[in-house]
């Protein structure tokens, strides 16, 4: 039958099922081909903190969100506008994130009495009228793909695991995607095992087909490549990005990298990233626990080596008196603490922006570093060059605040040109005349001495410095000035940060501030309101201590100033103590990102407000 093909600006798919069905490999074999057809994208890759949960329920249900369009986008999407739901979990879960008169596409074989009861279905939502409202098409997916690899060789169980390839098949026939990419990418993966790789192939042509013929799909979409900038560009995580910018920074400053690390969700991948790369002379050492890994981190950044730990929130607290060891010494270590969702072990899979206050403050002593943080999964790479330069240029330890939903998620990147990208430069103290351990220069930076170098021998530790000499000091005056000077050390980095930079309208009188993962999903939200002729700025902190030279001066042009924070107001409590200005706490905290709708009805409930209270 002739089938309408129907073009479309943008979708958001997602993907649902058990842990084991595979939805983060079809979610992501799905991303990486809209890549490479040229859509802008963003995903939100969601899963069970139990490594295995038990089939069929609720808590072990794992999904994969995709946005892509023909133009710019910045959040993978409020809304799905099609689900596919591997099992009743699946439905159960994510049925009330659906758009109303969204497509759900269900494996109609797993809706029997045991899978229904294991989701807490009295009825079967098929049957009953939960799903009136959709477009409910009931595929028998498991028994597709039975069928389609009948005497291929598989046991039952391979071939129940192909049915994630019979719906990334469907789908892909579905939304005009080129299968060849996937089969590519699955003879590589599975090249020792070349039956599996059969079985899989056969799947996904077996469900591209099953689109093709069947009559439960009248219209087929199309989404155009979107007009982005000239330039290669890639499919990349934060994780990713953050990864290959230490590499860079490596490379640009001429030092080794070494990662210290001991395996923590949701960073684990960066140390899985960099242990691939030892031809660009990186060192990767994982540790037996988390203050291993920062002291090793210490050990390596005084023999001469760009030096990185990776942790989330709870390895931070374990890591807190070695970084207080780092701010004694004076070495340039960078903590990426990739946040997840807490207190103690919390939510681990699921992303909070909960450490601002541990990273700024959350140290015995008057122990500053500074404190910088990506905005999207491509930025990471950028601050990862920002945050090598700042700490090799100061000597000062450095915390990276990734989360978990910008490691997750993927973008386009643009791959910058190397000669675009500038160098660092790194002095090392060989000079023996003069030489004293805390000596200073323009910036308060402390020399930088590989030890063996002959004639700058000498020792550092926790204990309190003399200034200059780098003694062990008890004098109470000496300690007041070492704790100064290390703090207007940091303070002094905010003349050498960009200053915070205002985007929207001139004559607003509401700022939408905010930091981290929540830039896309704040950006998306201030473009709608401007489209619907309200007036609305926002600006959006990288750099978190020292904050811009120019914050003060911004924050004092606005009436209203909203925070959006996946905590309980942690910027905004900062940004009040240290300006003296109202701020507007706009909180979420379930483990999962703002949708834009949300910043766009509270941005016009305020501006509201102030009309409101004008006349």
């Amino acid at each position: 039958m002739t089938k309408e093909i129907l073009e479309l600006k943008d979708v958001t798919v997602r993907f649902a099922g058990d842990s084991g069905d595979g939805m983060q490999l079809t979610g992501m074999q799905f991303t990486n081909t809209t890549a490479l057809v040229g859509n802008d994208l963003s995903t939100l890759p969601d899963y069970p903190a139990e490594i295995r949960a038990p089939a069929g329920t609720t808590y072990g249900v794992s999904g994969f969100q995709l946005h892509f369009s023909s133009s710019d986008i910045q959040t993978p999407g409020d809304s799905p506008d099609i689900l596919v739901a591997m099992n009743p979990a699946a439905l159960k879960i994510n049925l009330k994130d659906l758009k109303h008169g969204a497509t759900v596409i269900v494996n109609i074989n797993s809706f029997d009495s045991k899978n229904l009861k294991l989701a807490g279905y009295a009825n079967n939502p098929l049957e009953d009228g939960t799903l009136q409202g959709y477009n409910v098409v009931s595929v028998p997916l498991s028994q597709l793909t039975s069928a389609a690899l009948e005497n291929i060789g598989l046991s039952a169980k391979e071939i129940s695991r192909s049915k994630n390839f019979f719906a990334l098949g469907m789908m892909y026939w579905l939304y005009s995607r080129p299968i060849e990419p996937t089969t590519n990418w699955i003879r590589s993966k599975f090249k020792d095992n070349p039956l599996i790789a059969a079985g899989n192939e056969k799947a996904l042509f077996a469900g591209y087909y099953f689109g093709e013929n069947t009559e439960l799909f009248t219209t087929r979409y199309n989404v155009e490549p979107a007009k982005l900038p000239k330039g290669i560009y890639r499919n990349i995580s934060g994780n990713e990005a953050l990864a290959i910018g230490f590499i860079t920074a490596s490379v640009k400053s001429g030092l080794p990298l070494f990662l210290g690390s001991y395996p923590i969700t949701p960073a684990s991948d960066i140390l899985h990233e960099l242990s691939r790369h030892k031809n660009f002379n990186v060192r990767t050492f994982q540790a037996e626990d988390e203050i291993a890994a920062i002291s090793s981190a210490i050990g390596a950044a005084f023999t001469g080596a760009l030096s990185i730990t990776t942790t989330s929130g709870p390895g931070v607290a374990l890591k807190t008196e070695a970084i207080g060891l780092a701010v004694m010494t004076e070495l340039p270590v960078i903590i990426i603490d990739v946040q997840r969702g807490g207190p103690s072990t919390g939510l681990p899979t699921k992303t909070e922006q909960s450490d601002l206050q541990q990273a700024i403050t959350g140290r015995n002593g008057e122990a500053p570093v500074v404190v910088i943080a990506p905005s999207t999964p491509a930025d990471c790479f950028a601050m990862a060059l920002e945050a090598a330069r700042i700490a090799t240029k100061y000597m000062v330890p450095v915390l990276y605040l990734s989360d978990g939903y910008i490691a997750n998620g993927s973008e386009p990147w643009k791959i910058p040109e190397p000669d675009e990208i500038p160098k660092i430069d790194v002095k090392f103290r060989t000079e023996k005349e003069g030489f004293y351990p805390y000596s200073r220069d323009e910036n308060l930076t402390r020399p930088w001495a590989i030890p063996g170098t002959p004639g700058l021998e000498h020792r550092l530790g926790g204990l309190e410095k003399s200034n200059i000499t780098g003694d062990v000091s008890y004098d109470p005056e000496n300690h007041e000035f070492m704790v100064r000077l290390r703090a207007q050390k940091v303070k002094n980095i905010e003349n050498d940060i960009p200053e915070l930079e205002v985007t929207g309208d001139n004559d607003a009188e509401v700022l939408v501030v905010g930091w981290g993962g929540t830039y896309g999903s704040i950006t998306e939200a201030v473009s709608r309101v401007r489209k619907k002729g309200l007036k609305v700025a926002q600006a959006h902190f990288r750099y978190l201590n020292p904050f811009p030279k120019n914050t003060g001066s911004v924050l004092k042009r606005y009436k209203k100033i909203i925070c959006p924070e996946l905590n309980m107001g942690q910027l905004a409590r900062f940004l009040k103590s240290e300006f003296l200005i109202e701020i507007e706490s706009f909180n979420k905290i379930q483990g999962i990102p703002f949708k834009s709708s949300e910043i766009e009805n509270k941005i016009e409930r305020t501006i509201g407000e102030i009309d409101n209270a004008v006349r």
